[in-house]
């Protein structure tokens, strides 16, 4: 206890290692019952994804069958299945019969590099005119942030997506439309999950930037003679960072549920792509691995924001000790 108060980088690590011990066994458990629950026959459906329709039959069913333990209780097979996850054994593809670790760190890396795209177009597009905003409260960029906020805040990810697509890529031929052939298959991806995102941090990052504007510290350096951009990097920049930090964490289950939506609009090869298809195949191994890759970076995710936070502002040192 002393220890964990005396290094709360050490307390914060231990948290999150329980909860991806936790997240682990709830959501692979979830995953488990709820494939099985589908409707239709397990076995058949994933046979058939393996050879195809018009090869597949009863004997290849059967086959499936008894190597996925379908003869087994389920409670079995989810003992058998806690089992693999204590060795760190997460299974092969029932469909390509390829290692579960290796399919979900080929679409792992898709999805980070859509995530940090996104994150970078929200970046770019709330920082500037939330920092704006907060500086001109009543002007035209903040009621431009607040109905940027609004419109894009209040469109689903889906809808967003299929308007950037008719628009850039179908009318104006900028983009491609979906894949990821080249780099520029990337763009449109990150928009539609970069552009709500960067709306709302806009507004967040106003509010911070206003806090911090009617701050005796702010109002001191402007009093010296410096500009409101030169006050804003010595005395606020650090201060206002602290809720802007904070709002990321806290949207990142955003980022998370929108790369599922984005890359099934998009055809981009990430995890939630993949676990769309696994759970169309019954390919129970990797729904399950796909689910706990996407849940890990949701916790890594928040782990490096906290740490930030804590860097950027030592008083939260004592509340993550807590």
């Amino acid at each position: 206890m002393n220890l964990s108060l005396r290094n709360p980088w050490l307390h914060m690590l231990g948290r999150r290692g329980l909860q991806v011990v936790a997240l682990a066994l709830i959501i692979g458990t979830l995953c488990f019952f709820m494939v099985r629950a589908l409707p239709g026959d397990l076995a058949m459906r994933v046979a058939a994804s393996r050879y195809g329709l018009d090869l597949v039959s009863g004997a290849a069913a059967d086959a499936v069958r008894a190597e996925m333990g379908l003869n087994q209780s389920a409670w079995q097979g989810l003992l058998g299945w806690w089992r693999d996850m204590a060795t760190l054994n997460l299974g092969q593809s029932l469909i390509t019969q390829r290692p579960v670790w290796v399919e979900v760190a080929h679409h792992l890396g898709a999805t980070l590099r859509l995530s940090a795209a996104a994150l970078a177009v929200a970046l770019a597009v709330g920082l500037p005119l939330g920092l704006w905003a907060g500086l001109r409260p009543g002007s035209w960029a903040d009621r431009a942030s607040w109905l940027l906020a609004v419109v894009l805040r209040g469109t689903p990810p889906f809808l967003l997506s299929v308007l950037l697509m008719l628009l850039v890529a179908v009318h104006w031929g900028f983009l491609p439309v979906a894949g990821d052939d080249d780099s520029a298959s990337l763009v449109l991806p990150a928009l539609a999950l970069g552009l709500g995102l960067g709306a709302g941090l806009a507004r967040v990052t106003r509010s911070a930037m206003q806090e911090v504007a009617q701050s005796p510290a702010f109002e001191f350096a402007r009093t010296k003679g410096l500009s409101d951009m030169q006050a804003l990097v010595r005395h606020g920049l650090r201060a206002a960072a602290v809720p802007v930090v904070a709002y990321l964490g806290v949207q990142t289950l955003f980022l998370v549920e929108g790369a599922l939506v984005v890359e099934t609009v998009f055809a981009w090869p990430g995890i939630g792509h993949a676990l769309v298809h696994a759970i169309f195949g019954r390919d129970i191994p990797v729904v399950q691995g796909a689910a706990l890759a996407m849940a890990l970076m949701f916790v890594v995710f928040n782990l490096l924001l906290d740490a930030a936070c804590v860097a950027l502002d030592p008083r939260q040192q004592r509340k993550v000790a807590a």
